[in-house]
C-alpha cells in the first residue's frame, strides 16, 4: 500500500548511488573555493534486485589519486598470456592499475560529505523522472511505502536502461569471479593479469581470465567472455574450475566470495540527455567503452566535467565519453569480433606486444592510436582489416541519430590505414 505523497524540492537529484552516481554527488558538493554547495538529492534504490551487490571496479590513475585511501590494491606492473602461455609483462608507468570496491568507496566518500553541505540519501524505487515547467520531477516510493515526489533544477539518471538502444552489433562481457585464498603463496602482488587467453573459445567473440592478486595467497580470480549469451551458474562454475586448477594450478584454496556481472558492448548511441532538464549519466549516459567495457574512469570523467559546468553557471550537460573516432572504430571491431573475422586474443596479444603500456591504458580509456600499431589475426594491418569488416552485411540502420558515428565508420573503413 503506497502511503501519503512526500514532495521535497532541492536543486540537483541524482538517481543511483552506483559509481556514477555518487562520484557526481561528491563533485557537486565539493565546490572550487568561493563557489556555494548545491542542495543534492542522492537517491538510492531499496534493498533487492534494484539495488546492485557489491562490485569491483578497475581503473588507472598516477598515483596519488582521489580515491587511494579506498583501494583494495593496485599494481605497477601488467601482464597479458597469450593462448601458448607467453607472457608479455609491463609497467605502465606513469599510471598504476587500481582496484576499488563499491563498500570502500561509498563509505570513503560518505566520511568526506559528512556534515554540513552533504546530499541528502533517499532510498526510494523510482519510477519516472520528466521536465516541468522550472526543471524536473522524480516520482517513486520510498523505502517506508510512501508516494515520493522529488523536484530539482537538474536531474542525472544513473538507472541502467531496460532495453539497449538500437544497434548494429551487440555483445555482452559477462564474468563470474572467485576470490580465494590459497595454501600456497601462488601469486604475485605487484602484478596483474589482465588477459590470459588459456582459455577455451567461444563460438562468437573471446574469452579469458583475469586475476587481481592482494597478496600472495589472495586473489580476485575472474573468468570472462566477450560473446552473445551469457552463461548459467553450472558455466561459469566449470569454467572457473578449468582455469584455477588446471590452468593456473593453484592447488588448495577457499572461496571467499563471489561476484558476477554483465557489461554491453555496443555500437549503439546512449543518449546522454533526456529532456531539458533530464540526463543520462554512467553506463546510461555512454560511459562505457564499447570495445573494452571499461567504465569507472569515464564516469570520473563525466563527474568531474558536469560539476566544473554547473559550478560555473553552465548547463551541466555532461559530455562525450569517448570521442566518434574512438566509437567507430570500436564499432567496427566488435562487429569483427562477432562474424569472427577478428581474431580477438591476437588482436589484445598484439596490443600488448606492440604499443607501450602507458598508451595502452589510454586506449582503454578512448585514444585510438593503438588501432594503428596492431596487426590482428587477419595478419594484416588495421587499415585492411577495417575493410574487410566493413564489406560484412550491417544491420539496418534503426535512428537517424546514429548518422553521425556510421558516417565516420564508413569512411573509417576505407583508410588504409587509418
Amino acid at each position: 500500500m503506497v502511503r501519503d505523497t512526500v514532495a521535497r524540492d532541492t536543486d540537483v537529484i541524482v538517481v543511483g548511488a552506483g559509481a556514477a552516481g555518487l562520484s557526481l554527488a561528491y563533485r557537486l558538493c565539493t565546490p572550487p573555493p568561493g563557489h556555494p554547495v548545491p542542495e543534492v538529492t542522492l537517491v538510492d534504490a531499496p534493498a533487492g534486485p534494484l539495488r546492485p551487490p557489491e562490485r569491483t571496479w578497475c581503473f588507472w590513475e598516477t598515483s596519488p589519486g582521489d580515491f587511494d585511501g579506498a583501494l583494495t590494491a593496485s599494481w605497477e606492473s601488467l601482464r597479458v598470456r597469450g593462448r601458448d602461455g607467453t607472457a608479455s609483462v609491463g609497467r605502465p608507468a606513469p599510471f598504476r592499475y587500481k582496484m576499488l570496491r563499491s563498500g570502500a568507496f561509498d563509505e570513503l566518500l560518505a566520511g568526506r560529505l559528512a556534515g554540513p553541505g552533504a546530499p541528502r540519501r533517499v532510498t526510494a524505487r523510482i519510477d519516472a523522472v520528466h521536465d516541468t515547467a522550472s526543471g524536473a520531477e522524480v516520482t517513486g516510493v520510498a523505502a517506508d511505502g510512501s508516494a515520493l515526489t522529488l523536484r530539482g533544477r537538474w536531474v542525472f539518471d544513473s538507472r541502467p536502461p531496460r532495453v539497449l538502444p538500437p544497434a548494429r552489433t551487440t555483445l555482452l562481457q559477462h564474468f563470474r569471479g572467485w576470490f580465494v585464498r590459497t595454501e600456497r603463496p601462488v601469486f604475485d602482488p605487484r602484478t596483474a593479469d589482465l588477459m590470459d587467453f588459456r582459455t577455451p573459445r567461444p563460438p562468437h567473440g573471446l574469452s579469458f581470465g583475469y586475476v587481481l592478486p592482494t597478496s600472495a595467497h589472495e586473489a580476485l580470480v575472474e573468468y570472462t567472455e566477450f560473446s552473445r549469451e551469457v552463461l548459467d551458474d553450472a558455466g561459469y562454475d566449470r569454467a572457473l574450475r578449468h582455469y584455477t586448477e588446471h590452468v593456473l594450478g593453484l592447488g588448495p584454496f577457499e572461496v571467499t566470495a563471489t561476484e558476477r556481472g554483465v557489461i554491453p558492448m555496443t555500437d549503439g548511441r546512449f543518449p546522454r540527455r533526456a529532456g531539458r532538464s533530464v540526463f543520462r549519466i554512467g553506463t546510461a549516459g555512454g560511459a562505457t567503452r564499447p570495445s573494452t567495457g571499461y567504465t569507472f574512469a569515464a564516469a570520473q570523467r563525466q563527474a568531474r566535467a558536469v560539476a566544473a559546468a554547473y559550478h560555473a553557471g553552465r548547463v551541466p550537460e555532461p559530455p562525450p565519453a569517448y570521442p566518434a573516432r574512438a566509437r567507430a572504430m570500436d564499432a567496427v571491431l566488435l562487429r569483427g569480433l562477432d562474424s569472427g573475422r577478428v581474431d580477438g586474443a591476437a588482436f589484445f596479444e598484439r596490443l600488448f606486444e606492440r604499443v607501450p603500456l602507458s598508451r595502452l591504458l589510454r586506449f582503454l580509456d578512448g585514444d585510438t592510436r593503438p588501432y594503428e600499431d596492431v596487426a590482428i589475426g587477419l595478419r594484416t594491418p588495421v587499415g585492411p582489416m577495417l575493410r574487410t569488416v566493413a564489406e560484412l552485411p550491417w544491420l539496418p540502420r534503426r535512428r537517424a541519430a546514429d548518422e553521425s558515428d556510421h558516417t565516420e565508420e564508413r569512411r573509417l573503413s576505407d583508410d588504409a590505414p587509418p
